[in-house]
């Protein structure tokens, strides 16, 4: 195999980095690794609190990366692929770590259904901290970028402030068929996403 030519990092696409990483060059992988690393490693710290975590993550994902990057197709720009993967990679890390819970006391609930107050309260576990996160910040982009400020503050009365139909159509003066309306319409546009 002849020697690759020298690459000037700033110059070079993704995608002919791509290219010469999947013809085992090792100068062009590393270009890649330095390009996104700092991107990653920013989006994971935002996910994950503890830091040992984070670098263990930030490996796995471009562990990850480089060793499917013959299935990045480019049919959406090589970094959405790069933190899609980095999503994936959290996500699996915390399923990992999730072991089965087996009640103390030797008690065990016949109905599934049944939990006592203990098991009600029990803390999220790092997943679901992760999961919830990412559905608070997909919802408030959606809430930013498709609701109305009507339907907004009608989410936020409702859904935030726990207030009633009944007491947001007295406050607002409005009918209680309205209040239902354009509550079910802002409900639709959040939960599409």
């Amino acid at each position: 195999m002849a020697a690759a030519e020298p690459i000037v990092a700033t110059e070079i696409l993704d995608e002919e980095l791509i290219e010469r990483v999947q013809q085992s060059d090792r100068a062009a992988f590393d270009i890649l690794y330095e390009r996104y690393f700092p991107r990653v490693s920013g989006y994971v710290r935002r996910r994950v609190d503890n830091r040992a975590d984070v670098e263990e993550i930030v490996q796995d994902v471009f562990i990850n990366v480089f060793t499917s990057l013959d299935s990045f197709r480019g049919e959406a720009p090589f970094a959405a692929w790069v933190l899609g993967i980095s999503r994936y990679t959290i996500a699996g890390r915390f399923k990992k770590k999730q072991h089965k819970m087996v009640p103390l006391d030797g008690t065990h609930h016949e109905d599934e259904n049944e939990m006592s107050f203990a098991d009600q309260q029990r803390e999220p576990s790092p997943l679901e901290h992760y999961e919830c996160r990412e559905r608070i910040s997909e919802l408030e982009t959606t809430a930013r970028t498709r609701l109305t400020l009507d339907q907004w503050q009608l989410v936020e009365l409702h859904h935030v402030k726990n207030h009633s139909v009944r007491q947001m159509a007295s406050d607002l003066d409005r009918s209680e068929d309205s209040i239902k309306s354009n509550l079910y319409r802002a409900r639709k546009l959040l939960l599409a996403r």
